[in-house]
């Protein structure tokens, strides 16, 4: 066969050629370098440079990182959206930085100028990336791979060989060869040209659209969603309406018609513990049986709701999410006339479920001259006594093993109609006195099941009934949007995976017949980057069109010695000795690696 040769004439426009058959392997902007003699760019010109700058994949990636550093505040800082009593805890011990983080804005990160800035800066780049580079790519889809370059050789994984089957022969070999293969191939003149690997693409479009459809989602999510806390003692029933809720953090866009009508009662509680070793007092069980009804006229549904396993109604998801104890107490005034009897939900203060909140008296209470006045009572409630030896009111174990109510007691004004909220587990005692016990000390006793604690000068009486219940805690939780955000962040997963793990590459084959009438086949293949999968591919290739258009020897020259003895070797077989390439230092051919060792 003839060698390759190469001159300057024609490495010019070889250069070229090469770079045309090279591109479009991907749908990145080129950035055109600037000329040193333009002129100056003017608005329009400097508004297209800002543009192209934002639209950039390198900026994208940089308001991504700023993104991700913005949102690091809003975990470490108190949020008013999420826990306003924090922020005003955080505003009275820090004197000097409370101002400062206000006037940044690092107490509501999420709804601040800068964040809202990094978060729009965002979002357009990432369209600016995106559409143009889907047009590219849509294009690439609906054209075909473009064809080979003039010079096989001059790429860095090819082979050659001479054969005795005709050039059509070969090139229908080979487009059969690739399309076998998976690649999109088809004949361009005296070569075939092929191309895979539009998955990379395609995955890199996918991840950037994803985060896109999470941009959006999470927006939208934040605008309309809501967020109400319940306690509900069992027998007790809740109804998802605003006034329900003991408190209610919704979205800007969230109006109370978006709540989800339904209405559920607590049947029962159940929780047990570890009783022995080093994990005493562990949950093992935490759930709550409901009947729950879905709209006005739904019918009743049981379900029970266990720890991160809500109950869905609709768009809103109901969360087990704290439990307590709930004594049932009955107050007496001076006749022996009930005045109040009901379950007063207690607070947990520890792991244990040492307790406490407050009774209050509002209504109906009569002091033993005739004057209407309110009781309030300081409760702490420990569900495991640890008997008086233990000097404290702490229990010892979160079940009902020992229960104990201790009370202080306290008679006058709760100040309940002065027309400022008050808290239904504290007691306001500007306007209350204490009830002295025989020693003029504040009248306080430590109760059992059962037992009564009586208020001095006939002014009534306080039981802590057997009966003691339990409550749940729930959270109502809608955020439309989150099937959106867990889409896109798997489609993102994908899509990222695709466009580091698959390589887009070209293949040509030219079969062309010789000076000497012989066909002469040159293979060649080009990736993205440099990559060992390449030339493994392409000796694959090689290797399978070989067995079907074998090798000839090539010609031997004139004088040439016979050999002597010597077993001959396939000369025809991609790589072997009778392949010849150029020794212009510029053109080496390299042949593809494996190739050979067909």
């Amino acid at each position: 066969m003839s060698d390759t040769t190469t001159d300057n004439s024609t490495r010019t426009g070889d250069d070229q050629d090469l770079g045309a058959a090279g591109s479009q392997l991907s749908t990145a902007p080129v950035e055109d370098s600037p000329s040193p003699d333009l002129p100056s760019l003017g608005v329009i010109g400097w508004a297209r440079w800002f543009w192209r700058q934002l639209t950039s994949m390198r900026v994208a990636l940089l308001l991504l990182l700023l993104l991700s550093l913005a949102a690091i505040p809003g975990s470490l800082i108190p949020q008013t959206g999420i826990n306003e009593a924090q922020v005003a805890d955080f505003r009275e011990r820090h004197d000097v930085l409370a101002p400062v983080y206000d006037k940044l804005g690092l107490f509501n990160v999420y709804s601040s100028v800068w964040f809202s800035a990094i978060y729009i800066l965002l979002f357009v780049s990432l369209i600016g990336c995106i559409v143009p580079r889907t047009w590219q790519f849509v294009g690439q889809l609906r054209g075909r791979p473009p064809g080979a370059p003039r010079r096989l050789t001059r790429l860095p994984a090819h082979t050659t060989w001479r054969t005795s089957a005709d050039p059509e022969e070969v090139r229908e070999a080979a487009l059969a060869l690739l399309r076998k293969r998976r690649f999109r191939a088809h004949a361009v003149g005296d070569a075939v040209a092929a191309e895979k690997g539009y998955l990379r693409e395609l995955g890199n479009l996918a991840f950037h659209l994803a985060l896109i459809v999470m941009l959006i989602a999470f927006a939208w999510g934040q605008l309309f969603k809501s967020e109400g806390n319940k306690i509900v003692v069992e027998g007790d029933g809740f109804s998802n309406t605003l006034t329900q809720y003991d408190d209610f953090k919704s979205g800007n866009l969230f109006t109370n018609d978006d709540l989800e009508p339904f209405s559920f009662d607590v049947e029962e509680f159940t929780g047990t513990y570890e009783r022995t070793g080093p994990n005493r007092g562990t949950p093992r069980t935490y759930e709550t049986e409901v009947t729950y009804t879905e709209g006005a006229d739904g019918e009743e549904k049981n379900a029970l709701i266990k720890v991160n396993k809500p109950l869905e109604i609709g768009d809103a998801k109901v969360y087990l999410v704290s439990h307590g104890y709930a004594p049932v107490v009955t107050v007496r005034d001076g006749k022996g006339e009930i005045v109040y009897q009901d379950a007063v939900p207690l607070l947990p203060l520890d792991n244990n479920v040492t307790s406490n909140g407050v009774v209050k008296v509002l209504d109906g209470y009569r002091n033993p001259q005739g004057k209407k006045e309110q009781l309030g009572f300081q409760a702490f409630f420990v569900p495991t006594f640890g008997g008086s030896a233990s000097g404290t009111m702490l229990s010892q174990f979160p079940a009902l093993d020992y229960p104990v109510l201790a009370l202080n007691a306290y008679h006058g004004d709760l100040k309940a109609d002065s027309g400022i909220p008050q808290s239904v587990y504290q007691m306001d005692k500007t306007k209350m006195k204490e009830f002295k016990d025989a020693d003029g000390e504040l009248l306080k006793k430590l109760l059992t099941p059962g037992e009564t604690m009586t208020l001095p000068g006939g002014a009534g009486s306080i039981t802590f009934e057997k009966d003691i219940k339990e409550w749940a805690g729930f959270q109502v939780v809608q955020e439309p949007g989150g099937g959106w955000a867990l889409g896109g962040a798997l489609a993102a997963i994908g899509g990222l995976a695709a466009s580091l793990f698959v390589q887009r590459r070209r293949v040509w084959v030219r079969a062309v017949r010789g000076d000497d009438g012989v066909t002469v086949v040159e293979m060649a293949g080009l990736g993205r980057s440099e990559s060992a999968k390449v030339p493994e591919e392409l000796g694959d290739l090689a290797g399978t069109l070989y067995e079907r258009a074998p090798g000839v020897p090539d010609p031997e020259p004139d004088g040439a010695p016979e050999p002597d003895g010597t077993p001959p070797e396939d000369p025809g077989a991609p790589g072997a000795s009778g392949t010849t390439t150029s020794t212009d230092t510029d053109s080496q051919a390299v042949p593809a690696e494996g190739a050979e060792q067909q």
